[in-house]
Parts: C-alpha cells; sequence; structure tokens
C-alpha cells in the first residue's frame, strides 16, 4: 500500500503540532453550534434559560453514548434488564420517594436585580448590579429571606385543573424502576444480584443551571438499580464503581482526567450507606460525571409502605423473604456527551495551518467514515457515491463533495469522523481508494471492496486515545 501523492496530510510524527492545552467553555459551545451538535432552544424567539436543542450531529453523539451505555449494561451481561417507566406517574410515587418533602433548595430572591439565589451558593453568587460583589455586599441589595424551593416541575392530568389533579415531571428516572420492581421479577425470572436499567428524560426546575449542557432543567439519564442481598451490598457498591470507572477509560477519557470522590458523611443523603461520585475535569473544575449510591432498602421498604404492596424477594434457598438492597449507578448522557467532547478536543499545528480535531473514540463517533471524491467530474462523485451507498448500510458513513479536499477533511476532524476515504482517477483505474486516518494523518491505498470489513473489524478493535501519546 502507499500513500497518494496528491494529499498532503503528513502522518503526525510529521507534522508540528502546538502544545496540547485543555478547552475552555467558550471554544466548546463555539464548536458545538458551528457544527451542528447543539445550539440554544427557541433561538429565534430569544432563547429559554439553559435549555438546548441537539443538532444532527449531537443526536447522533448521544445515541452512541446511550447505545455504548445499553451494551455495557444488557449486551454484555446476563444480569440486567431494561425498562421505559413513564413520565408522568402517581403523585404517591413522589410522597414515599421524599421528593415532595425533601427535594426543595433554599432559596434568596433580591427585590432590587430581580435575581434568585441559592441560599447555600449565595457566598460564590455575583451581584447583578455589581459582578465583582456578592448579593447583600452593597447598600442597594434587598435581599428576602430565605425559602424553601421545590424542584419538581408542576402539572395538571385531566381536563380541570385542581388539587386532585396535581402531578410532577419525573425528577429522576430511578423511581419508576421501583415501583416495576414487583412486575420485573415475574416476568424475568432474575434472581438477586440482578439490575433493571433504563435511559430517559428527567426534569428539575434549577434555580441556577448553567454551564452549557452541565446543568439544565430538562435533561437525560443512564440509571441502572442493581438488586443485591442486603449481607452483599458493600461488595457490590465496590464492584460497580471500577465497572463504570472502566466503561469512561475504554470510551477515551483521559485516567488523569476522571477521578473517584467518595462522599463524605455530611453529604450522603439519608437513605445512603456510601456514595462515591466519578467526577471528570470539566473546564470549569472537577465537577460530576455519574454517582454510584449503595442506597439499601430504603425505596422499595417506603414503596411497600406507601402503596401496600409487597416489594421482597422470597429466597427459595433460604425459604425466607427479604428486601434487596440496591446499587445505584447514575449518569447524565448529556453531561457525558459533553465530557466527551470535551476530553476529545484538540487544536494543533500542521503544516503551518491549525487544525481542530475531535479525537472520539470511533464508536461514539456520529459518523465513521467519509466518502469524499477528489474533484467534481471524471466519473469520480459516481464512483464515491456507489462506494457510499455501499458503506452506509453497516457503518454511519457520510458523502461529502462540496470544497477542496483539504477544507473538507478538516470539516469531517471537527465532528469527529475517524476515516476518511477519497475516490480519485486511480480509483476508476484500479478499485482502490485512499484511507485516511484522522488521528494519524496517516494515508494508505485499500481495495473499495475491502473497507467496509475493514472499518467494521478496527470499530470492535480497541482504542486508544491520542493525547494519551
Amino acid at each position: 500500500m502507499r500513500r497518494h501523492p496528491s494529499l498532503r496530510f503528513p502522518h503526525m510524527s510529521e507534522a508540528t503540532a502546538t502544545a496540547a492545552t485543555e478547552p475552555t467553555l467558550d471554544e466548546i459551545v463555539a464548536l458545538c453550534k458551528r457544527r451542528g451538535f447543539i445550539f440554544p432552544s427557541s433561538e429565534i424567539y430569544g432563547g429559554v434559560g439553559s435549555t438546548y436543542d441537539y443538532g444532527h450531529y449531537g443526536v447522533l453523539l448521544k445515541t452512541n453514548v446511550k447505545d455504548q451505555w445499553w451494551r455495557a449494561m444488557i449486551g454484555r451481561r446476563d444480569d440486567v434488564v431494561a425498562i421505559d417507566s413513564a413520565i408522568i406517574q402517581h403523585p404517591r410515587v413522589w410522597e414515599a420517594s421524599g421528593h415532595l418533602a425533601g427535594f426543595t433548595d433554599p432559596l434568596i430572591d433580591c427585590r432590587t436585580c430581580k435575581l434568585r439565589f441559592r441560599a447555600d451558593q449565595i457566598a460564590d453568587a455575583h451581584c447583578g448590579r455589581k459582578p465583582s460583589k456578592h448579593p447583600g455586599e452593597t447598600d442597594e441589595c434587598d435581599l428576602t429571606d430565605a425559602r424553601e424551593f421545590n424542584l419538581m416541575f408542576e402539572t395538571s392530568v385531566g381536563p380541570v385543573k385542581d388539587s386532585a389533579s396535581v402531578a410532577y415531571l419525573r425528577p429522576e428516572t430511578a423511581q419508576g424502576i421501583f415501583i416495576n420492581f414487583k412486575n420485573v421479577l415475574q416476568f424475568a425470572r432474575k434472581k438477586p444480584p440482578f439490575g433493571i436499567a433504563q435511559v430517559g428524560k428527567s426534569f428539575r426546575n434549577e434555580i441556577t443551571p448553567g454551564n452549557f449542557i452541565f446543568r439544565t432543567r430538562e435533561f437525560e439519564q443512564m440509571e441502572m438499580e442493581y438488586f443485591v442481598p442486603p449481607e452483599d451490598a458493600e461488595k457490590w457498591h465496590r464492584y460497580w464503581l471500577d465497572e463504570r470507572m472502566r466503561w469512561y477509560t475504554d470510551l477515551g477519557i483521559r485516567p488523569d482526567q476522571i477521578r473517584l470522590r467518595e462522599h463524605g458523611a455530611d453529604e450522603l443523603s439519608h437513605y445512603s450507606s456510601a456514595t462515591s461520585d466519578i467526577e471528570y475535569l470539566f473546564p470549569m473544575g472537577w465537577s460530576e460525571l455519574e454517582g454510584i449510591a449503595n442506597r439499601g432498602d430504603f425505596d422499595l421498604t417506603e414503596h411497600a409502605k406507601h402503596s401496600g404492596e409487597k416489594l421482597e424477594y422470597f429466597d427459595q434457598d433460604r425459604g425466607e423473604a427479604y428486601v434487596p438492597h440496591v446499587i445505584e449507578p447514575a449518569a447524565g448522557v448529556d453531561r457525558a456527551a459533553l465530557a466527551f467532547i470535551v476530553d476529545a478536543y484538540e487544536v494543533e499545528e500542521v503544516e503551518g495551518r491549525k487544525r481542530t480535531v475531535l479525537r472520539l473514540h470511533p464508536r461514539l463517533a456520529p459518523v465513521k467514515v467519509a466518502v469524499l471524491p477528489l474533484v467534481s467530474k471524471a466519473g469520480m462523485p459516481e464512483r464515491a457515491r456507489e462506494i457510499y451507498e455501499e458503506l452506509r448500510s453497516r457503518l454511519a458513513a457520510e458523502y461529502d463533495e462540496g470544497g477542496s479536499i483539504g477544507r473538507r477533511y478538516r470539516r469531517q476532524d471537527e465532528i469527529g469522523t475517524p476515516w476518511g476515504l477519497t475516490v480519485d482517477g486511480q480509483t476508476i483505474e484500479d478499485g482502490t481508494v485512499t484511507l485516511r486516518d484522522r488521528d494519524s494523518l496517516e494515508q494508505t491505498r485499500v481495495p473499495a471492496d475491502q473497507v467496509a470489513d475493514m472499518l467494521s473489524a478496527r470499530l470492535e478493535q480497541g482504542w486508544r486515545n491520542p493525547k494519551l501519546g
């Protein structure tokens, strides 16, 4: 195999690359909007605070993140089953879970600037009139007393709005799993330890959302409740800490950008005996990516108490019934997508020109391969189209003939496409194409009819983040 002489992208060892620097959040936001990953919702009307729409490549990236999570939870395991519960559930679900009584934040309003602040974060907030000051530090500030603010979105069910019709958009997906524990136990023929996994939207009326898609009022979760015998809870908690850390690093997150932080006694939820957060070093600092909690038997016990239904498992070997304890790995799809984008983002200099590239794991990349005719003549577009149609049935492929070949490659680099195929005059002669690697910039001639098998095999192989050296 030989390199194509008309394409002048050198191998990385031959390129003059700038020293790696971590991106700012502004750079990430700009890329996401420019390349159609994510943009502000309702933008033509001025937008809605911390609400975002996902464009074509953003949808594909999020779908790949969820697919990889399902692959880890369901595709490679026999002890986890799936569920998709309703967003609007019986109001008593939220009484039993404690959300109605305890899912609140302390809230302070300023009558002068009309801004709202969390009382427990006011020392880090900025005055609406004088940003260099904190709320309450100037004579103009007129703060209200702190009051509790429930984070659930309230709605009504039925044609008449009254107290009997009050319902809530779920603030988490977990409760839909707990209230279906009995149903799943009957059809799944599982016994502890086993899990129930779910991916879905949740809604929280956050007082201070922000940092792009890190904290929004509408978000998507990937949660799994793993039901275990009480005496085994600590062992399984440690197991899932290791499993979930490995999932991120296997998908390319650099080990020095991710860490496990155990909650102190003053941070633990009332139901938790142990919780640890997987944190990622986002542009705004170390922040939670996923929580793994030992929830004990709190949820099943409370729902049994409020519903009158027994939510327990009868162990035939022991000859007794018990309420399983629960280990919960709970991750945010949006936060995971943001972490993968941040970790993949790099700007380097190649032959005196800047190149922005997303070094996404190939399994996460929105597009796996781009098919590009070298020029729009001499039968190249027609042959490139044929190759593209053959590839797209097996891989997420994209056809692009707009602009110079260099410009098209740079466009694919920015959306994270790991491989590019160039169709040229030689393709017409001998049926080979130029295969270009996003990370190494290496280009080789390969038979067009072998590309699909070759790239499919590469997707199943291990991948190492080039930033690791």
